[in-house]
Order: C-alpha cells, then sequence, then structure tokens
C-alpha cells in the first residue's frame, strides 16, 4: 500500500522545453539532443527536460509551451540559414537545419509572449537574436579586427572546450551581479556571431575584440539570456556555469509557481 503523505512529499519541478535538431546517421535522419546540455538542467536548475521533436512544424507548438515553465535553446552542430537575416548563404560546407529553424523562431515568440523564462546558448542565442530581427557575421573569422573564434577541429574534446579567451561584462547589471566579478574566461566553439541586435537585446559581456558574448532583453519582465559560449560543458566545475543554470532554474522554478495561483 502506497503512503498517503508520499504525494505531499514531493516538489513538482519546473519543465523546461527544449527543441531538439536533425541529424542524418548511416542513412537514417535522427532527431537529436546532446547529453552535456542536458546535464547542467537537471543538476544544477533542478529542473525536467522535455524535448521536441523540430521535424513535424510548429503547429504544435503552444500544447508544448502549456507544459513548459521555461525555454532552453541549445547549441547545435548546425547553422541558422542566413536566409532568416537577409543574407547569402557564405558558408555553403556547414550544415542547416530548416526544421529546427522553423520551430524555434516562432518558439522564441510564443516564450516572450508568454513570460517564460529563456536561455539561448551559441546557436540558441543566435536564435534569439535573429528571431528579433537582428543579423549574424557568418564568418567572423573573416571581419577585420575580430578574432578566430572556433575551435581547433583537430585536437581532443577536452581541449576544444577549454577557457580560450575572457568576456568583460557590462557593469552595473544583474548579470555582473550574478557573476560576482566584471570578467572571465569562457570557451569559444563558432564562427558566426552577431552582426546588428535583434530588436529590444541589449549586450550583458563582450569578447575582446568587441563580439557580443551575452545579451538579454531588460524590458521583458521575464528572465532572458543569451551567451555565445557553452556554459554546459563541464559544468559542475565551473562556479559561472553553476550560477548562470540556479539562476535560470529559479526563474522557472517562480513561474511554475505563479502559474498555481
Amino acid at each position: 500500500m502506497l503512503n498517503s503523505n508520499a504525494g505531499a512529499s514531493l516538489t513538482r519541478k519546473p519543465v523546461v522545453l527544449m527543441s531538439m535538431g536533425a541529424q542524418e546517421r548511416k542513412g537514417h535522419d535522427y532527431q537529436v539532443m546532446t547529453h552535456k546540455y542536458l546535464k547542467p538542467l537537471v543538476e544544477f536548475s533542478a529542473c525536467l527536460p522535455l524535448l521536441a521533436p523540430t521535424c513535424f512544424g510548429a503547429q504544435d507548438l503552444e500544447q508544448y509551451l502549456d507544459l513548459a515553465d521555461g525555454v532552453y535553446l541549445t547549441g547545435a552542430g548546425t547553422n541558422i540559414d542566413p536566409l532568416r537575416y537577409g543574407q547569402q548563404n557564405l558558408t555553403p560546407h556547414k550544415a542547416l537545419d530548416p526544421g529546427r529553424d522553423s520551430f524555434d523562431l516562432p518558439l522564441i515568440h510564443a516564450a516572450l509572449e508568454r513570460g517564460l523564462p529563456l536561455l539561448g546558448v551559441c546557436r540558441g542565442m543566435q536564435e534569439l537574436n535573429v528571431a528579433l530581427g537582428g543579423e549574424l557575421h557568418q564568418q567572423v573569422y573573416a571581419i577585420p579586427g575580430l578574432d578566430d573564434h572556433r575551435e581547433d577541429g583537430q585536437a581532443e574534446v577536452a581541449q576544444q572546450y577549454a577557457d580560450s579567451h575572457g568576456v568583460r561584462l557590462a557593469p552595473d547589471t544583474w548579470f555582473a551581479r550574478l557573476m560576482g566579478q566584471t570578467e572571465f574566461a569562457v570557451n569559444s566553439l563558432h564562427g558566426q556571431g552577431i552582426k546588428t541586435l535583434g530588436k529590444g537585446l541589449v549586450p550583458l559581456a563582450h569578447a575582446h575584440d568587441g563580439l557580443i558574448e551575452a545579451v538579454h532583453l531588460p524590458d521583458r519582465p521575464q528572465f532572458t539570456l543569451g551567451v555565445q559560449w557553452h556554459p554546459e560543458w563541464r559544468a559542475a566545475q565551473n562556479p559561472f556555469s553553476i550560477r548562470m543554470y540556479q539562476a535560470f532554474g529559479q526563474a522557472c522554478a517562480d513561474y511554475a509557481a505563479q502559474r498555481k495561483r
């Protein structure tokens, strides 16, 4: 017989919607989500991931969001189709994922409209920017004055994700207060970056070459954060990553509690 008090002792965790991505393996089409993105969401945000396949379109988007207390847009090995921000494709050798573009861009608008907390990492930050009308540099490494922010594709994974450069945080912001300092080192594994900011987005951090590394929406009441680096990588060993995921988790918990009222 079940203990009648067992249910009362259980606390419902916030549910966070994560969009999956397309990947082809040996002639089969997969929808995937990398374990490294899930781990800090579970361990430090204390949230439950809800994985949404993006290959069936966005017609069920609102139903997914009815279940969600937050949205987490991860990185991927694909680029956003440059046609989405009015440019021709300068990197045709890089894979695209039109299904994810078609799902995530309306997802961002719908999530913001609902007041859902939103965290974007790497491609996820770029999606946030594009969804709000911003543009990307398709080849940061080819822009005079900007550094090459790509990883060494021949190096071991741990070396690829090692700290690569510093970021300077905008002073007197909630993000600087959360991180506890105005500069720290991050990894760097991206060929693209923000060229022009989307409507309402404001920088929270820059690399030393001036490239935008973190953004938020200060005029929105909910938690919004996009970062260009990969805080999910070995997050347990990185106090800045832990603080970031904990803050996102708290925002999702607050949203879930507000829905119960």
